[in-house]
């Protein structure tokens, strides 16, 4: 065996034993969902829903993180500020509709510091990121404040607290007599925008979860935050409100690129090192998928829908005119809003089945199709939802979450599965090469899949809901060059 496939095969061998933890710092998506960075992949307001997410510090030194929500048509922001969990702390919060014609806030009860801190009265959403203001220019999308309504989530670890620093002193809670009793001192002098002054290297150790939660239905739909680890070896403090941390962020000592970054991706059961020149393709390649799986139920006697949430976390670096210009950058396929307002279109392949083999024979596209895009998804979150042709609702909203950002697939049958190809479209999605030539084909992705059954004979005169929430499944292709026919990766 050659020494560099036999290292390869060690630490992997390593990897799959006990996480990443404890290799050389590179980008990773942690399987034991620990890290620097979180991504909740969805929240909404839809539907009269409220989404919930909790962040926990699992180490013993405190922790500043961004806290960033963004918008689902094109990832502006909509609201970022800081948080300063102290050691073995929890933070809570829900995200809400502000009212009938308003957008969405966020509100939480938590004694976690904040800066700015949030009143109890919750902070609305702002529209000023993708309508128009001093940072951003407009994006063409809608400019209505109900772009807020739905959208995902990033957290990014910005330093540990130096523990005999004001800003340990300042955050770090002081117990009381009973549970859920110990308050944080949260000096505003301290924990504003020259507390980077007070914080040594990130190192991981947060996990996170979010809830979707319809409490008039009696729904509930949980998930696990994916887990970003060996981001960054590096403080990157910024105040609350600057643009910075993002994921163009992430740093490797070890890179060969200044300015690069270092990616741990496991490809059919070998782990490739992929050394990129621009730093949001460590972070694009941890994520991307040439194919996603997962099951559908659309069986009408048991009131059941499907939705399937497809989110793009670092697309925005690629298609945002505000990053980009007006060339778009692969292996997304089309600027945002070059061809439709609001839409940045990616084609994508639909191979679906029942649960007996059976597949469908109709045109692989969704429904109702769009003009001059077959099979695409035009958003950075997208929801993919299994109604029948004749549904009032497909095409326009989604069966389980209301969304917006939907795209309609008319099921086969009652229930099976379902393969989306992410790889063959706008003649192949690639990936800028590596450093060593390795190239990745396909869509950096995250999400899942989303039942609702509402039995509504469960007693007389009683309504019951059953839910589940599911991770989607993916498949990995790399090859050596930038041709399916290429050799495959070194």
């Amino acid at each position: 065996m050659k020494r560099n496939n036999l290292t390869t095969a060690v630490v992997a061998g390593i990897a799959g034993v006990a996480g990443f933890a404890g290799l050389a710092n590179a980008v990773d998506l942690n399987p034991d969902g620990l890290g620097q960075v979180l991504i909740y992949p969805y929240y909404t307001v839809n539907k009269s829903q409220d989404t919930a997410l909790s962040v926990v510090n699992t180490t013993t030194r405190g922790k500043a993180v961004k806290v960033r929500f963004l918008e689902g048509y094109n990832s502006r922001e909509v609201l970022d500020f800081n948080l300063y969990l102290s050691p073995d702390d929890v933070w809570t919060a829900r995200v809400s509709q502000t009212s009938d014609t308003g957008g969405a806030a966020v509100f939480t009860a938590d004694h976690s510091c904040t800066y700015p801190a949030i009143p109890s009265t919750g902070v609305a959403f702002r529209a000023s990121a993708y309508a128009g203001g001093s940072v951003f220019p407009a994006d063409g999308g809608p400019t209505s404040i109900t772009r807020t309504r739905e959208g995902y989530i990033e957290l990014i670890e910005m330093g540990e607290i130096i523990p005999t620093s004001p800003l340990a002193g300042a955050t770090t809670h002081v117990q009381g007599s009973g549970p859920n009793s110990g308050v944080p001192k949260c000096t505003l002098s301290v924990i504003g925008n020259g507390a980077g002054a007070f914080l040594s290297a990130p190192r991981g150790g947060l996990f996170g979860s979010g809830s979707i939660v319809n409490v008039g239905q009696g729904t509930f739909f949980g998930y696990n935050a994916d887990a970003i680890d060996g981001f960054s070896s590096i403080v990157l403090f910024s105040g609350s409100s600057g643009l910075t941390p993002s994921l163009q962020q992430a740093n490797t000592t070890t890179s060969t690129f200044v300015g690069g970054a270092i990616a741990y991706v496991f490809d059919n059961g070998v782990l490739r090192t992929l050394d990129y020149a621009k730093a949001i393709d460590a972070v694009s390649a941890v994520f991307e998928a040439n194919a996603v799986y997962n099951e559908w139920l659309a069986a009408p006697g048991l009131g059941a829908a499907t939705d399937w949430v497809l989110t793009f976390p670092t697309k925005r670096f690629y298609v945002d005119p505000f990053y980009v210009t007006a060339t778009v950058v692969p292996p997304f396929a089309e600027v945002f809003g070059a061809s439709n307002a609001g839409q940045s279109n990616m084609q994508v392949g639909i191979n679906m089945f029942d649960q007996e083999e059976g597949t469908i024979t109709q045109p692989d596209d969704f429904s109702p199709p769009s003009v001059g895009h077959p099979s695409s998804l035009p958003y950075e979150v997208n929801v993919i939802s299994f109604l029948a042709s004749n549904d009032p609702n497909a095409g326009t909203t989604s069966g389980v979450f209301g969304s917006k950002l939907v795209s309609n697939i008319p099921p086969y049958g009652i229930a099976g599965w379902l393969s989306l190809d992410l790889a063959s479209g706008d003649g192949g999605h690639l990936m800028r090469a590596a450093a060593n030539g390795d190239v990745l084909h396909g869509l950096p992705v995250t999400g899942f899949e989303a039942y609702d059954i509402i039995n509504a004979n469960a007693q007389p005169g009683k309504l019951a809901n059953y839910g589940g929430v599911f991770r989607h499944r993916v498949s990995r292709q790399c090859t050596l060059g930038a041709t399916a026919q290429s050799p495959a990766c070194s």
